[in-house]
């Protein structure tokens, strides 16, 4: 990129360059949404908001990056050149050549962000999937007040830090779900019930980790960041996703991305193309999995018949659900000494029929680790309480022929219209699991023997006691006062009668 002139430089630094701290860029970015109220669907908001953020962040970096290499090299056409640059951005597709549009805004947008996705493959079908050109979707009066919104602050890597930055994206992500919670589900799983799968998972570095459904990336995000917390080097994890809808899958993409993380997600069916494979055309091993599917999905049945990758070695799931058939999708992705994590409706731990046949098999090929109850309404698109299932493939020899139960449900904080997990609450699941032994109302060891008795049944309390003690009675102490009660009762009885009479009434 060439400067041309005095007023293109001053319109490239006219929005103010400065710290922002996290509260200051979540409240900033929040506020988008209140130039879109009223005209835009709530549940349209993401579409808009997030790719113009993830715009913005990507012209204000080149900016800085070309800056950078002006000061070093005193040119500006070898600052322009590709090798300073992590993505190709055309001096006329920067944000502040955006700005100074005022007609067909959107038209604009759209030209722009496809020259910028050819440009850098990496981004097709990323920054260019929203039509800001629909004006019957998105007013240009609207539009043009967004862009300005956004304008407000400099996103580039010496004003905002990628986790700082990554995490306000988060935060985008959960008020879009409050907005529009029926479609949160999708995407989404509440950060605390990720903390969780991930610290028992306790991904270290040099491990791969796979999601299968991997929505806006949440559980390979949290990973990383997992590791980067234990003073390691996230960089030496390796994280692949693969997601079904290809709008949350540009989320996903866009949120690594601001993050400053690698990570290989793809598009796609997993249960029909699943898109990670060996050079044999079998499915690809990997030393963590993790995910929370869609609960009780159907129509999937038939794949599973007549799966090409020997997934569904315990049986096939019912048409109803196919709870079961990621379960088993999972453990086929599995290393033969790895380990996963799953998040389910609780209705997989007892449901009958074929479903009870698979869950037969798979406790006694000795997998199931752990079943964790969760409380209810953590989740934006269902009040029902889900739980955690983890399976190991080589269990340490203590936990051989054993399950460990952990009863969540009670703890918890309530919110306004859903719970959530505390930080306490998160420990102590964890250390409860790293334990592993009884824990009085919380926690119980059982073996598998005693499941089998119970029909192969993993319900969390049907194993943990978690109600209360039962009252002890003085059967005599009841006697006396019901001696008393009927006393008392005599006397107002007489009582009644005398009034009764003194005004005339007599039986």
């Amino acid at each position: 990129m060439v400067i041309k002139d005095e007023g293109q430089a001053r319109s490239l630094t006219e929005y103010v360059s400065m710290k922002v701290s996290q509260s200051e860029l979540e409240g900033w970015l929040w506020g988008a949404a209140d130039i879109l109220r009223g005209a835009v669907k709530p549940e349209k908001y993401g579409n808009y908001m997030l790719p113009l953020l993830f715009y913005k962040r990507l012209s204000d970096v080149y900016l800085e990056e070309f800056e950078e290499a002006v000061a070093k090299y005193k040119d500006e056409k070898v600052a322009g050149e590709k090798l300073f640059h992590r993505f190709d951005i055309p001096g006329d597709c920067l944000w502040s050549e955006i700005r100074k549009v005022s007609t067909n805004l959107g038209e604009k947008l759209n030209n722009v962000l496809d020259r910028i996705a050819k440009l850098n493959p990496i981004l097709d079908g990323v920054v260019n999937r929203a039509d800001f050109n629909k004006k019957e979707e998105i007013p240009e009066d609207r539009l043009i007040r967004l862009v300005e919104h956004f304008s407000r602050y400099k996103l580039g890597n010496k004003d905002v830090e990628p986790d700082v930055l990554g995490r306000a994206y988060e935060y985008l992500l959960k008020k879009f779900n409050e907005e529009a919670p029926q479609r949160a589900g999708e995407f989404y799983t509440p950060r605390e019930v990720v903390r969780v799968l991930v610290n028992i998972l306790d991904p270290d570095e040099g491990f791969e980790i796979y999601d299968p459904c991997s929505g806006s990336g949440g559980m390979l995000i949290v990973s990383h960041y997992y590791l980067a917390g234990k003073g390691k080097d996230p960089k030496k994890l390796f994280l692949h996703g693969q997601e079904i809808n290809v709008d949350t899958w540009a989320i996903s993409m866009m949120n690594v991305l601001l993050h400053d993380m690698e990570a290989e997600i793809k598009h796609g069916d997993t249960f029909a193309d699943p898109k990670f494979l060996d050079r044999d055309g079998s499915l690809r091993k990997f030393d963590i999995v993790v995910a929370n599917p869609m609960w009780n999905q159907d129509g999937y049945k038939g794949l599973m018949e007549n799966d090409r990758f020997g997934r569904f070695v315990y049986g096939i799931a019912p048409k109803s659900s196919a709870d079961w058939g990621w379960i088993q999708h999972m453990l086929a992705s599995l290393k033969p000494t790895s380990r996963m994590g799953i998040v389910l409706d609780q209705g997989v731990l007892f449901r009958g029929g074929s479903e009870g046949e698979i869950r037969k098999k798979v406790v006694e090929e000795d997998f199931v680790e752990c079943v964790v109850a969760l409380p209810e309404k953590l989740f934006y698109n269902t009040g029902a309480p889900g739980c955690l299932i983890f399976l190991n493939k080589n269990k340490p020899p203590e936990r051989k022929g054993k399950v460990l139960f952990i009863y969540a449900g009670n703890d918890f904080e309530k919110l306004k219209n859903m719970n959530r997990l505390r930080d306490e609450d998160i420990e102590k699941i964890v250390k409860t699991y790293s334990e592993f032994k009884d824990v009085k109302k919380y926690a119980k060891v059982v073996s598998l023997e005693k499941i089998g008795e119970n029909d192969h049944n993993l319900s969390v309390t049907r194993y943990v006691d978690v109600f209360g003690e039962d009252e002890q009675i003085d059967v005599s102490q009841v006697w006396q006062q019901l001696k008393s009660l009927e006393s008392t009762t005599h006397t107002v009885e007489k009582k009644l009668e005398t009034y009764l009479k003194e005004l005339g009434y007599e039986q």
